[in-house]
């Protein structure tokens, strides 16, 4: 074991001091997806992951904010007094490692595991001038400060959550019959939207097993989606699975499968799209908290409506009313349909990227082959949204409505930040 940690910090090291060999958007992504990979052993729930990454990159850009305020402007959630007497010339020449380091070092505060980043951070203090680190220090603690401030650490004693009686409403599901996840954040603070309820969306369809009723052909499709048993929709549903909460079952013991977050699969197509491009270490540090603050706010806007509806899973309602041995493609995951929420933040994260990148960015998405997948391919960030939105349906998860209604929700959230932070979105080169 301890070859294997001296291995990776040598080639981590090595990374940094020879950034002719690495562009600096792929080191960067690498730095980030030790965060992720961090995440995924801790079963980190999609909503706690999106803000784990909107404040570890948040940092990551204050640190170049701080030694180039001028050119790369602060978001303005930090008010960090410098003394006159930083030498910025040579810290400047650590931008990079800068950055980085108050990633890793915003990381190691918040992600409950965060100290397995320890050597990490460490080995890369050591190449930077003091000075520099102690600057970064500043900046970690003012983010951290902000994230201790915005109600997570108040969620435990919120009243618990107990599941509305009725067939409408959302009931824990096989295997675990999970408790629902995070019921209360709603009351986490937005970073950009004004409240978790600013784009509210229209209700669901009302609940009705009647042959004729609008919800009960919602029903049917869910059901007859499934019975069809299509390799191409089986595809797309098993790539944009995206639970962190699956659990596989053999006999009577059941043991957890990790997984990425749908949150994680979209920070590492926007990772994907800066080494494309390579973008400089300031751009694809400010692309990465762009994207990481809209799906911060996606998921509260998203959260508040679910604990709103409170609607039943097409696992919960099939079974009852149509057929009690129907099974899902994907596990149900443990939380209510309405919205769907890789709906939301996929359709959020595309209008952000393209935004960036363009309408017609090609991309192969690799992401999921670490899990067994095989690469699919995209002409635009918005096809991809729109894939990982009707996979919710193709896997008999989601209900049509709650699709279309989390895709304008998601789009408008999208739309909102990019307005909010049309300035940032200038420093960017096309």
């Amino acid at each position: 074991m301890k070859w294997y940690i001296l291995f990776i910090l040598f080639i981590y090291t090595k990374s940094y001091t020879s950034a002719k060999n690495s562009s600096d958007s792929e080191v960067y992504v690498a730095a980030l997806k030790k965060v992720t990979d961090i995440m995924i052993n801790d079963v980190t729930s999609p909503v706690a992951a999106a803000r784990y990454y909107a404040y570890t990159t948040m940092a990551s850009y204050e640190a170049i904010s701080l030694f180039q305020p001028k050119k790369y402007p602060s978001f303005g959630k930090i008010d960090l007094i410098l003394p006159g007497s930083a030498n910025f010339k040579q810290i400047e020449n650590h931008i990079s490692k800068s950055s980085i380091l108050a990633l890793w070092k915003t990381a190691a505060s918040l992600l409950p595991s965060g100290s397995e980043l320890k050597p990490l951070i460490d080995s890369l203090s050591r190449t930077l001038p003091d000075r520099s680190v102690q600057l970064i220090d500043q900046v970690v603690i003012q983010v951290v400060a902000i994230a201790m401030k915005d109600g997570f650490l108040q969620l435990n004693n919120l009243k618990r959550y107990t599941p509305k009686r009725g067939p409408a409403f959302w009931q824990p599901t096989a295997p675990a019959f999970m408790a629902p996840v995070e019921p209360h954040w709603n009351t986490i603070s937005p970073l950009v939207l004004d409240s978790a309820s600013q784009f509210k969306p229209i209700p669901p369809v009302p609940f009705s097993v009647e042959k004729n009723a609008p919800f009960y052909q919602l029903l049917k499709e869910v059901y007859d989606i499934v019975r069809s048993k299509d390799d191409e929709k089986l595809a797309i549903a098993n790539f944009w699975d995206c639970n962190p909460y699956h659990i596989s079952q053999i006999g009577h013991v059941e043991f957890g499968t990790k997984k990425i977050s749908p949150g994680g699969h979209w920070i590492g197509i926007t990772g994907i799209a800066c080494i494309k491009n390579r973008k400089s270490i300031e751009e694809t540090t400010l692309i990465h908290a762009l994207v990481a603050m809209t799906l911060h706010d996606a998921f509260i806007a998203c959260w508040d409506e679910k604990y709103r509806s409170h609607r039943v899973r097409p696992e919960t309602a099939i079974r009852e009313f149509m057929d009690k041995s129907w099974k899902p493609i994907l596990q149900t995951p443990p939380f209510p349909e309405y919205l769907s929420g890789h709906s939301v933040a996929s359709s959020a994260a595309s209008v952000i990227l393209t935004r960036i990148f363009g309408d017609g960015f090609y991309f192969d998405d690799y992401v999921e082959v670490e899990f067994g997948l095989p690469v699919r391919s995209f002409s635009s960030f918005s096809e991809a949204a729109m894939e990982a939105s009707v996979s919710r349906l193709y896997g008999g998860i989601h209900f049509r409505d709650a699709i279309d209604q989390g895709i304008w929700q998601g789009k408008q959230i999208g739309q909102f930040v990019s307005t909010q932070f049309k300035n940032h979105f200038h420093l960017i080169k096309k």
